[in-house]
């Protein structure tokens, strides 16, 4: 009994020192750049724990402008990726198209001060109801669209796009504060509260309608992304329901997301893998992973949880949850990333509102998201030093 409680006290001082070394790591800006990547057998607990960093994956955070307390939030934390978009509404861009090279090189140069970086678009500034709706002027949107990719890669340095085929409606919720863990606020969907409110100033279309006007998207933008260097990342629908006000949704359904990806087969025509909304399809999170991911589809992970209300699959009624609660297994799903080796940018999304907070945006407030980033982080390095001990 001695010499087994003698042996636990040396395991425990030596995972003690591993965790110090990686908070440590987590200073070096080399700190995913590690010994298994290079194909080379751990030497040390130092070596053990640099490989744990984040499972080589780019932790991130949206944030929208460069004054946010998020930036020194992130930077305390070792989460060094910035996931933004280029909205007009930018103090940055003012007077500027944000498509235009001032503007990005502009936006650039303003993150590279904060000391993080700019890995993702989310939203991007030129796709809008012309293209996603086949209306008069989507040829110059798409043109817009092209020129956006060339200069924010050549400037700016930045290889993904996230952008979705959600026309009219984007994301989606019929409540905004619905009651979560210990009175937290969290998102939720009721498709009855919406089913019966009128069409949209659009009228109604089909979904082949959608359908040809994303074909027509890909195949003019796919060959220019080869050219560019640019993963496109296509967001499924949120909601992932039939249809919202007479607009159809076509990005609901694995199938479907397999079509879009034989329209224009190429590495750089991918997916953002949104767990939430996959899982609320009815599918298996971790196995659609593996899946995709050793396809080289998933350019892009949005990591979160969510609780199906409906009793059926898809789902029609849902709530948001915390990340370490809901219907996903979340530590399966980092340790599928870790197995195909994932190592793009990865960010938590949609999370509770807490204590003290004013939940003036919903399911992006801070507390959640603090929380959200300790829990992924631990996930991580759990499955990364079960492969390496393994």
């Amino acid at each position: 009994m001695k010499d087994n409680r003698r042996d636990f006290i040396k395991k425990s001082a030596s995972l003690a020192a591993a965790i110090s070394m990686a908070g440590l790591n987590a200073c070096s800006s080399k700190s995913n750049a590690t010994s298994i990547e290079e194909g080379k057998e751990p030497t040390s607990q130092a070596d053990l724990a640099g490989m744990a960093k984040d499972a080589g994956m780019e932790f991130s955070l949206s944030i929208r402008t460069v004054d946010s307390k998020r930036v020194p939030f992130a930077r305390q934390m070792g989460v060094n990726g910035v996931v933004t978009s280029l909205r007009p509404e930018n103090p940055l861009l003012a007077g500027l198209k944000p498509w235009e090279p001032k503007a990005i090189k502009t936006v650039k140069e303003a993150w590279d001060k904060t000391g993080m970086k700019w890995n993702v678009v989310e939203g991007p500034p030129t796709l809008g109801e012309q293209t996603k709706l086949g209306l008069a002027g989507r040829d110059e949107e798409i043109a817009n669209f092209i020129a956006f990719m060339k200069n924010l890669k050549e400037i700016a340095g930045v290889n993904v796009i996230c952008y979705n085929w959600m026309p009219v409606i984007s994301w989606a919720r019929t409540q905004m504060d619905r009651p979560g863990r210990g009175g937290a606020l969290v998102t939720a969907f009721d498709y009855e509260d919406v089913k019966n409110k009128p069409l949209t100033e659009f009228g109604a279309f089909t979904k082949e309608a959608l359908w040809k006007n994303l074909e027509y998207f890909l195949k003019a933008v796919v060959p220019e992304a080869e050219k560019i260097g640019m993963n496109l990342s296509l967001h499924p629908d949120d909601p992932q329901v039939d249809s919202i006000q007479g607009v159809p949704r076509i990005m609901n359904t694995v199938e479907n997301f397999d079509r879009m990806l034989k329209i224009m087969p190429n590495k750089y025509s991918g997916l953002t893998m949104c767990q939430g909304n996959f899982s609320l399809m009815g599918t298996d999170i971790p196995a659609l992973i593996r899946r995709w991911g050793k396809a080289g589809k998933i350019n892009f992970v949005h990591f979160r949880n969510v609780q199906d209300l409906s009793g059926k699959l898809p789902s029609t009624k849902f709530t948001e949850t915390f990340h370490d609660e809901g219907q996903i297994d979340m530590y399966a799903a980092m340790q599928a990333y870790y197995d195909i080796g994932f190592k793009g940018a990865i960010r938590p999304d949609h999370v509770p509102t807490m204590y003290g907070e004013t939940n003036e945006r919903p399911g992006y407030m801070d507390l959640g998201t603090l929380y959200a980033i300790g829990y992924m982080r631990a996930l991580a390095e759990s499955v990364s030093k079960t492969k390496v001990k393994a």
